[in-house]
């Protein structure tokens, strides 16, 4: 099977369903360290805590997993600080998981 990383986010414009609940773990054992979340139990997203020495390294890491959401047109919601980042993705035109969602995570993975 092809690794996730080597893998292209495909842009989403909506009009497909999202992951059920066993497609999203059976796509989870595929990344590391990211955990399944909802929102009023429906519209699901993983989301993944990163830990640092400083601010400087937490904000490389950041500017390194921008350029990739760049690269691939898939943009997570990321949040950072001293020693710490963390990122949500979740494909917002479907409300929900696909494929995309945990190619991005594997590649973030590879920083």
């Amino acid at each position: 099977m092809t690794d996730l990383a080597d893998k292209k986010c495909i842009p989403c414009e909506g009009g497909i369903p999202s992951f059920n609940i066993g497609e999203i773990h059976k796509y989870l054992k595929k990344v590391d360290g990211w955990v399944v979340n909802s929102e009023d139990n429906k519209d699901y997203y993983i989301i993944k805590d990163f830990k640092f020495k400083n601010f400087l390294e937490s904000q490389s890491f950041i500017n390194k997993v921008g350029e990739i959401a760049e690269q691939e047109g898939h943009h997570p919601d990321i949040w950072f600080g001293w020693g710490y980042a963390k990122i949500k993705i979740q494909t917002h035109a479907i409300n929900g998981l696909h494929e995309s969602d945990f190619v991005l995570a594997a590649k973030i993975d590879k920083i």
